[in-house]
């Protein structure tokens, strides 16, 4: 099982999260590009640490939006969405590349990751992108998402993610952030749903519904409270459910 976190999510003096101690535990790094968060010292920064711990890079990219932190929708034009994803892309992928390693995979952010769930167009904006710049990345999505879909429909990898700090909808859509319980921050609860998600295939809804969530990478979230701690302790108690850890695009 993969762990990823978002991270690089500063930008100039302003830094969000704990990204050397999350780099220390996760094995897929989710790096902002630029347009939500991050910039070019801080990508440089977190992919020369995540090269030296053998850490996958991954680039997160978003709608062009640093005053709402990405979490905004935006009506796009698709073909300037692509255009937009591809300059994010190349732009860390350059920067991973002189620090010695590569983009291995993309992760949409924010208010992009929840439209692609379920716009069409928008999510064959991404995979546009992603095609266009190399057919060999893997997309990050969430499980039957149109995003998954459309990349597996063009020949791309599409990687189921779960969210151990996350609540979910019954309809396995996540409980956006702007209502109550959208995060998941009691250490027990965090580590006992990406256990079930590792072990079972499984997460429980808000309600209270069992969801099949057959996933190939856990997230913390680099911005919840305690995240290194809450990381660390997911981490471990894979290793005692003899859950195998590491990035899922070394398979």
């Amino acid at each position: 099982m993969d762990l990823n976190a978002d991270l690089g999510e500063g930008f100039g003096v302003w830094r969000l999260g704990d990204d050397d101690g999350l780099l220390d535990v996760v094995t897929s790094a989710n790096v902002a590009c630029g347009f939500h968060a991050g910039d070019a010292s801080t990508m440089r920064r977190v992919c020369a640490r995540a090269a030296e711990l053998g850490v996958a890079v991954g680039a997160q990219f978003s709608y062009r939006d640093l005053p709402g932190f990405g979490r905004r929708r935006i009506e796009y034009d698709p073909g300037e969405l692509r255009d937009e994803l591809i300059y994010q892309l190349a732009a860390l992928d350059g920067i991973a590349r002189i620090t010695g390693t590569k983009v291995s995979y993309v992760k949409p952010h924010g208010a992009l990751y929840n439209s692609v769930v379920w716009d069409t167009v928008q999510a064959n904006a991404v995979v546009a992108a992603v095609a266009e710049f190399s057919i060999s990345l893997a997309i990050l999505g969430l499980p039957g998402s149109a995003l998954l879909r459309a990349a597996s429909d063009a020949g791309l990898w599409p990687v189921a993610e779960g969210f151990a700090d996350r609540a979910y909808h019954r309809d396995g859509t996540l409980v956006p952030r702007s209502q109550p319980g959208a995060l998941v921050t009691s250490p027990a609860e965090v580590v006992e749903r990406a256990v079930r998600m590792a072990t079972s295939g499984e997460v429980v809804a808000a309600d209270g519904t069992v969801l099949a969530m057959p996933v190939s990478s856990i997230c913390v979230h680099g911005d919840t409270p305690g995240a290194v701690g809450l990381a660390k302790a997911v981490r471990s108690a894979l290793a005692e459910h003899d859950v195998e850890v590491g990035p899922f695009t070394a398979r």
